[in-house]
């Protein structure tokens, strides 16, 4: 079978996330099943326009917004695959029209990990409402008959009230990477021997909330001064959340790691005692699964719709309604030690039950299925 996965970036790009792991982990079980798989996406500075990587054809060309039109290009040169995976990230790449699929889209699949509506206002007022208009009506409208994949049932729920119907999506959630040995952590990184840590594993843009955390760090510190926050990713509102933190007063407290290894990034996870996620909105969270993989809780958002899915509520995490609740919570936890540690406990057990195999093989059952 000859696969196409569209996706505007990779997990190399700077601003690279769960989205596009989830997408290239399935890429890698198609490939070792046999399938020719091709993953086309944008450049960035560093990238190759091709390379093979675990048996994936990666294929770049493009920025933000030209990685489209390339990739109508790229569609209509190489020759017509079996199946297209359209990534929606807001926007889709329209396969089923520019790639000629099928006159009922069988050969044409639309991944979306969740609904865009609460970060459009962040393009600035034209753009965002050109991206809400193609997100909401025109892309339901032009896949009426195409099958969706979406990542947590809250996912699921906001494509049905988009006028998707509900029997055209498939819920295949994320897997996760089972880390190596973490006994040893980074002995470079300022307050690593502090009594809390707190740990945020996230891209930083503004969606994603991350000043949150840093107000609950300020909330803590007068009763717990031996508490830290490390935050592990990048993205282009850094340096305001570097400077939120100096306005603060926490900036001490605060440890940048920016993008780091999958290594030390599991090393840095498995010294936390609480992983905050404050994001607005998620599809799923793989940063949930990959903390709780070490026995780490996860705090974060009702109202994040992903969160409500992989995090069982009061069992593996908390979700909270607000900022004052994430607040008060935090408080709460660092006081019951007891509480936190069978929180992490149910935590590890749940992340022990996801795995890449069982999310590939899910795609690969249902875009045989539409092939054949």
């Amino acid at each position: 079978m000859k696969v196409l996965l569209l996706c505007w970036r990779d997990s190399g790009h700077p601003e690279g996330g769960g989205s596009e792991v989830y997408l290239e982990r399935v890429a890698e079980y198609l490939a070792r099943q046999g399938h020719e798989v091709t993953f086309r996406t944008a450049r960035y500075p560093g990238s190759a326009p091709s390379e093979q990587r675990n048996g994936v054809t990666y294929s770049r060309g493009g920025g933000a917004l030209t990685v489209y039109p390339r990739a109508w290009w790229h569609m209509l040169r190489s020759g017509r695959p079996d199946v297209v995976v359209d990534t929606q990230n807001g926007v889709p790449f329209f396969a089923r029209v520019v790639a000629g699929a099928g006159r009922d889209g069988a050969r044409a699949v639309l991944l979306t990990h969740h609904c865009h509506r609460e970060q459009w206002p962040v393009a600035g007022p034209v753009l965002s409402r050109l991206g809400w208009f193609i997100e909401s009506r025109l892309s339901p409208w032009v896949h009426r008959r195409t099958p969706y994949v979406t990542v947590s049932e809250p996912s699921a729920e906001e494509l049905v009230e988009l006028g998707v119907e509900r029997g055209r999506i498939t819920v295949i959630r994320n897997g996760v990477d089972v880390p190596g040995p973490t006994d040893a952590v980074p002995t470079d990184t300022p307050g690593h021997h502090g009594r809390f840590r707190l740990v945020t594993l996230s891209r930083l843009v503004p969606h994603k909330q991350i000043e949150h955390a840093m107000d609950a760090l300020a909330s803590v510190l007068p009763a717990h001064p031996e508490t830290y926050l490390d935050i592990i990713g990048d993205g282009w509102w850094s340096e305001r959340l570097r400077r939120h933190a100096e306005d603060l007063g926490v900036a001490g407290h605060v440890v940048f790691h920016g993008h780091v290894s999958e290594e030390v990034k599991h090393r840095i996870l498995a010294r936390a005692d609480l992983h905050i996620l404050p994001s607005r909105k998620e599809g799923w969270g793989l940063a949930v699964i990959e903390a709780g993989l070490h026995g780490v809780p996860t705090l974060g958002y009702r109202t994040s719709a992903g969160l409500r899915d992989s995090i069982v509520d009061g069992v593996t995490g908390i979700l909270v309604s607000s900022e004052g609740g994430l607040i008060n919570t935090l408080g709460q936890l660092m006081e019951d030690r007891s509480r936190l540690e069978e929180l992490g406990q149910a935590a590890r057990r749940r992340a022990g039950t996801f795995s890449w195999e069982r999310t590939g093989a899910a795609w690969e059952e249902l875009l045989t299925g539409l092939v054949e």
